[in-house]
């Protein structure tokens, strides 16, 4: 908490999966095979249905369990814990040194991310990140209506959290473009969408 004198800290919200690492590295085209797998194993259109519920709802998860009731625990054990995170993910120096670099008397580093907290804490593992972040704003998958990004109510639930009463203090760094509209809406201030960029060889 800060002082009535001590003016507030600005916070840096970063998002995990495809944004603390680069999207070439492909864990999103592994949670795509294992969340199509689940769908085929409960006799459904996998592609059609998972990409309708992920349009809709936020998370493919989101809609199996309102429209088919799953357990979620089930749905999460054989979706993002079954991914082979240390046999593809390495701790990447520079971001590592992005984290360190932070003025930590002006600024706050927290996480916000569609994932559970087992696997936030897992791929920052993995990745060295750890001691960098001081909290993870994340989703309850067992809870009934979780919310998730980019939903209103989500990214209120993350100020309440960190005590955060102006949301222009806000910084916030997403791989969705969808999820950092939404932050802006909200009166965040620099909301910055990440793409990796990936070399033209043409131009090397």
């Amino acid at each position: 908490m800060t002082s009535d004198t001590e003016p507030p800290k600005y916070i840096v919200w970063l998002d995990i999966d495809n944004t603390l690492y680069p999207p070439s590295m492909k864990i999103h085209d592994l949670m795509a095979e294992r969340i199509y797998a689940y769908f085929r194993s409960l006799d459904l259109d996998a592609e059609t249905l998972a990409n309708r519920y992920y349009k809709d709802y936020g998370l493919a998860l989101r809609g199996l369990i309102r429209h088919h009731q799953i357990d979620p625990l089930d749905f999460d054990r054989k979706c993002d814990g079954a991914l082979p995170l240390d046999d593809v993910l390495k701790p990447n120096p520079d971001t590592i040194q992005l984290l360190k670099d932070f003025d930590r008397k002006k600024t706050r580093v927290w996480a916000l991310t569609n994932g559970t907290s087992f696997h936030a804490n897992r791929v920052l593992k993995v990745l060295g990140l750890s001691e960098y972040i001081e909290e993870i704003v994340f989703c309850d998958y067992p809870s009934p209506d979780f919310s998730c990004k980019p939903e209103p109510f989500f990214y209120q639930q993350a100020l309440n959290q960190a005590g955060v009463t102006d949301p222009s203090k806000c910084y916030f760094i997403d791989d969705s473009l969808k999820n950092v509209v939404a932050a802006k809406k909200l009166g965040w201030g620099s909301c910055v969408l990440y793409r990796e960029s990936t070399p033209d060889p043409s131009n090397p």
